[in-house]
């Protein structure tokens, strides 16, 4: 198999290293440890920089799928409480349109905004902590400590998430009776208490840790095979594998899940 790119670094370290000790005694030139120099090679980030990279990233992927988000919630509820009777993408799109214009694919987005961004600084900078504790970034595949890592992840971003996640859900209903954010939030304090805005945390939990564990374990044996296929590119960070390793794995985690996502949504959406 071919190698990976931890493996790349390492072994133009030693041919470094030899060669530094072939020529020592002229030069004088004093060995860098191996690992000393794989911790400059790697590419990993301090702590903020994985908070702010992490945050943009969430904002950016919530905004553009904010559409097919407000679907998905339609979709999910039952027509009495502001879903709809049939379960076609295409006819719920319609029906959107018509009695509600663009704008009602955007509603509630603001509430996204506010939640998103938090919580996916804390997503993945926990993330690439734990992984870094638990020695994923070290030569070869290791799944359980991606997926353990991803696990941690989600339920420290969830705990941040699940309140703006909930004022997202209500507003996306057909004929939400909040007028927006700041309303529903109010509301929301007055009539139900906090509590209304954890309802659906331990549902939230029990559907994203299996699916954070299924979709970074995925991801990043995806990216180890995807750059074995060409070894001259596997010490870069190539979008194709990126995008590829990405696709496979959210398909099969969200196909795993969705169920558990179903009572989320129903459960953050009952007043």
């Amino acid at each position: 198999m071919a190698e990976t790119a931890s493996e790349l670094r390492r072994q133009i370290l030693l041919e470094h290293n030899e060669e530094q000790s072939s020529t020592s005694f002229h030069g004088g030139e004093k060995l860098i440890p191996i690992e000393e120099e794989m911790e400059d090679l790697h590419d990993g980030l301090s702590f903020g920089q994985f908070m702010v990279a992490g945050s943009v990233a969430g904002m950016v992927e919530h905004m553009a799928m904010f559409p097919v988000d407000t679907l998905k919630t339609r979709m999910q509820m039952l027509a009495s409480t502001g879903g709809f009777s049939h379960s076609g993408v295409g006819k719920a799109l319609l029906s959107i349109m018509r009695s509600e214009g663009p704008f009602g694919l955007y509603r509630g987005i603001g509430a996204m905004g506010l939640g998103a961004g938090p919580a996916h600084a804390v997503y993945f900078s926990v993330y690439e902590f734990c992984k870094e504790k638990f020695g994923g970034n070290k030569p070869g595949h290791h799944p359980l400590v991606h997926a353990g890592s991803g696990v941690t992840a989600t339920i420290a971003s969830d705990a941040v998430f699940t309140p703006m996640d909930v004022v997202k859900q209500r507003l996306q209903l057909r004929c939400s009776p909040y007028r927006g954010v700041m309303d529903c939030i109010t509301r929301m304090l007055k009539e139900e208490g906090i509590r209304a805005f954890y309802v659906s945390y331990r549902t939230t939990v029990v559907m994203n840790a299996p699916f954070t564990a299924m979709h970074f374990a995925t991801y990043e044996a995806m990216k180890e095979a995807l750059s074995g296929i060409s070894p001259e590119t596997a010490s870069e960070e190539n979008l194709f594998v990126h995008i590829m390793a990405g696709g496979v794995a959210g398909a099969i985690a969200s196909a795993v899940t969705t169920p558990f996502d179903v009572v989320k949504t129903r459960l953050q959406c009952q007043a």
